[in-house]
């Protein structure tokens, strides 16, 4: 009588997947390593001490906990006005933004949309060769737009790559017969958009928002060149200023360089901190929709 053998039967791996797989766990390991030892010696620097950060004693874990550099930091007003400027910029930024991709990418994704193509490739174009520097602030010159928030919000509102993404979605997930349909119902184009398209679109919206967020809440170039008044300075640049005295001597005593480099290096980590906060807590919310937007974005079209 056979006697049957239940239950399922493994697949023996042969020794060079077994290498294989063993080089991928050690190389993912490794990657882990270097993505969370930064953070982690950002945020133990956060709250060590000024002695034991300037020393070298801090590698991994806090040494001698103090909180006086957020201490220090949410008491200048330098810091918290740039703070708001930072937020102001990303939010308006990002939503200027992503209007103005999806109304030039909605349409470049239509068929029926006559020199669509012609005017990719000059959109496409401007990845490739940009005006420069110079000619880009001589236009942000005559436009009246230097030491205004609007120069940190108008000359990069729209990026190509984004524009791509987009119309890639468009195109995949956006039928024609469905716009076909409801125009036979009476439904404008705007209409139509509204009701249809942003409903439909919420994984490409949800990709382009964190990423013109990221973009806008990094970014210091711009303010760097665009901005003079101290009161218009986004985080970043505060920040990159901070570094710079850091970094630079003075003709102060001895003892009040040592206390003020101390705290600059304590108040840069804190600042870090700080600023790394609004891509943490947004991420999570877009985080299910960035996947599948990336994925059916940039596979089709």
């Amino acid at each position: 009588m056979a006697v049957q053998q239940t239950g399922t039967r493994k697949i023996k791996e042969s020794a060079g997947d077994r290498i294989f797989l063993t080089t991928v766990y050690i190389v993912l390991f490794l990657v882990v390593i270097a993505v969370l030892y930064p953070q982690i010696y950002i945020i133990s620097s956060s709250i060590s001490s000024p002695g034991a950060v300037t020393s070298g004693r801090v590698w991994l874990w806090p040494v001698d906990i103090s909180f006086e550099g957020f201490r220090v930091l949410f008491k200048t007003p330098e810091i918290m006005t740039g703070y708001a400027n930072s937020i102001f910029y990303t939010t308006a930024g990002t939503m200027i933004s992503v209007v103005l991709t999806i109304m030039i990418a909605y349409p470049l994704s239509r068929r029926s949309f006559f020199g669509r193509n012609a005017l990719m490739m000059i959109i496409t174009f401007t990845m490739i060769f940009s005006g420069g520097l110079i000619p880009t602030y001589m236009v942000v010159r005559e436009l009246h737009l230097i030491d205004t928030r609007w120069a940190l919000l108008i000359p990069n509102a729209i990026w190509v790559w984004q524009v791509i993404i987009a119309r890639s979605f468009f195109q995949s997930s956006i039928p024609e017969e469905l716009q076909e349909a409801s125009e036979m119902d009476g439904c404008s184009d705007m209409r139509f958009i509204r009701s249809i398209v942003l409903p439909l679109s919420k994984p490409i919206m949800a990709v382009l928002v964190l990423m013109y967020a990221v973009g806008q809440w990094n970014a210091y170039f711009d303010a760097l060149i665009y901005l003079k008044s101290a009161d218009l300075f986004p985080l970043q640049l505060i920040l990159r200023s901070i570094i710079i005295q850091n970094n630079s001597s003075g003709t102060m005593d001895a003892l009040a360089m040592v206390e003020r480099q101390q705290l600059a290096e304590l108040l840069k980590y804190a600042l870090i901190v700080v600023a790394t906060l609004p891509v943490l807590v947004i991420y999570p919310f877009v985080q299910r929709y960035f996947v599948q937007g990336m994925l059916v974005g940039s596979v089709k079209g």
